[in-house]
């Protein structure tokens, strides 16, 4: 920009001297020759200072790129005052992306969460003797995850987690899809879900990953409850239009299910499983903001083929050394569960309890027999939470019991404590916690070694 304004007021200065030498020629009664060899002179005089400027310009250029932009370069000074200039860095263009379809909200977003464990390792979990875990740093979760809206009344979900068993070998890892559903939600009393998530059975199976109190589920959640499925459900909160401000009054669930777990193509048989849970959220805000009470409760019905596990998030079977491992149906069963549940907040306070029973009755199919005894299961867990800290330093204690049914005194059951800190929230979160387990069965057979087991698992938590 300065050498264009520098050539054109030297032009115009040319100009005028020329202007200026032309007028007296006119103005003079001189012969044509003599004003022709003047005007030929002042157009020599044009030319050989057109080629200096040129000449100027080109050398103007020169310099200028050999000048790195500002904020493109770095220059460094060494001891004896000498100067160096590092090489040049690009500036690159923004990257985005841009969704392909008619979609008026996209979110990338994830989490991970790393273990460490010790001593007993998930013997709160029924893992001790021929079912032991050893000690260890654990890749627990680690998903990335697409939601988004449709302008069409339609949302939806696509997760995947990169520390799932990888089908082959229970000691590796692989990446494998969680949840994946469409959800249309035009009328908020009667929306549709369809695809894979987890049926609406269960408070703390139901609890995000990332917000639970504790680092893992309890063993009666992971025992009865049926995790992740592939199916679709009527659910929907008829307060939302004609009391908005208490919509979360009463929220319903009715799903249909395959039953037989995430992430399978088939069906085990012509059967489906069949979930519905009821919800209600009261006093919300009454007692201070935050503060709430939730009840709620389910039921669950599956006629099931041997070969599915029943168990799918946890441990059930009783072993013969009264250790626990995933319950793999010998034959066809029916099954029937249900549930109840309540959380308290106030404050800084909160009290969580659940009671989950499972009725597993044996099918004989086609002339086979079930091979094995009908059984109940039954469970229960009480968890509080308290902020030492507002919002950043939380202690919690939890007691957990859980009867499998399948032999005499095969109860387990467990005290926790732990404690929470929220560096930003759940976005970034430290968390630790020491549980002692108790064994029935191994107390009242001594022959099969200790009956009471110490555990420390720590986690660290980013979501992103």
């Amino acid at each position: 920009m300065l050498m264009t304004k520098h050539c054109s007021i030297r032009n115009i200065a040319l100009l005028a001297s020329l202007l200026a030498a032309i007028q007296p020629l006119t103005a003079q009664s001189a012969s044509e020759s003599d004003r022709l060899e003047k005007l030929e002179r002042a157009v020599e005089q044009l030319q050989k200072r057109n080629t200096e400027l040129e000449a100027e310009v080109s050398s103007l250029k020169k310099q200028q790129a050999a000048v790195v932009p500002e904020g493109k370069m770095k220059t460094k000074i060494i001891s004896e005052g000498k100067t160096y200039v590092e090489k040049v860095v690009e500036e690159k263009p923004p990257i985005y992306v841009q969704q392909r379809g008619s979609e008026i909200k996209l979110v990338l977003g994830g989490f991970i969460q790393v273990n460490f464990e010790d001593s007993d390792a998930f013997a709160f979990n029924g893992n001790f003797g021929q079912s032991a875990i050893k000690d260890r740093f654990r890749l627990r979760r680690a998903r990335v995850n697409l939601t988004g809206d449709f302008a069409e009344q339609f949302d939806f979900k696509v997760e995947g987690d990169f520390g799932q068993n990888d089908g082959t070998n229970n000691n590796r890892t692989a990446f494998s899809s969680t949840d994946i559903w469409l959800n249309w939600h035009q009328f908020p009393g009667a929306q549709i879900k369809i695809g894979q998530y987890k049926a609406p059975f269960g408070l703390d199976q139901l609890t995000p990953d990332t917000s639970l109190y504790t680092i893992e589920r309890t063993l009666p959640t992971g025992a009865i409850t049926p995790d992740r499925q592939i199916g679709a459900q009527l659910w929907g909160k008829p307060f939302t239009n004609i009391w908005p401000r208490q919509k979360d009054l009463l929220t319903y669930y009715a799903g249909i299910f395959n039953g037989n777990g995430k992430n399978t193509t088939v069906n085990d048989n012509n059967n489906f499983m069949y979930v519905g849970r009821l919800e209600s959220t009261l006093f919300k805000d009454v007692f201070g903001k935050g503060s709430f009470l939730k009840l709620a409760a389910d039921v669950l019905n599956s006629r099931d083929d041997k070969g599915t596990s029943i168990s799918q998030s946890g441990n059930l079977l009783v072993n013969s050394d009264g250790s626990l491992s995933p319950f793999v149906l010998p034959g066809a069963d029916e099954r029937t569960a249900w549930s109840v549940d309540a959380w308290v907040k106030l404050g800084p306070f909160d009290l969580i309890g659940e009671y989950l029973q499972e009725h597993v009755n044996g099918r004989t199919v086609d002339g086979v027999p079930p091979g094995f005894a009908d059984f109940t299961t039954d469970g229960y867990y009480v968890t509080a939470g308290y902020f030492l800290i507002p919002k950043k330093l939380q202690v919690v204690v939890q007691w957990q019991d859980l009867n499998p049914g399948q032999k005499g005194n095969d109860g387990l059951y467990s005290i926790l404590g732990g404690l929470n800190y929220y560096i930003h929230g759940d976005d970034l979160k430290l968390m630790v916690n020491y549980i002692h387990t108790w064994s029935d069965f191994r107390q009242a057979n001594p022959e099969f070694g200790q009956d009471e087991f110490d555990q420390v698992l720590g986690r660290i938590q980013v979501m992103f």
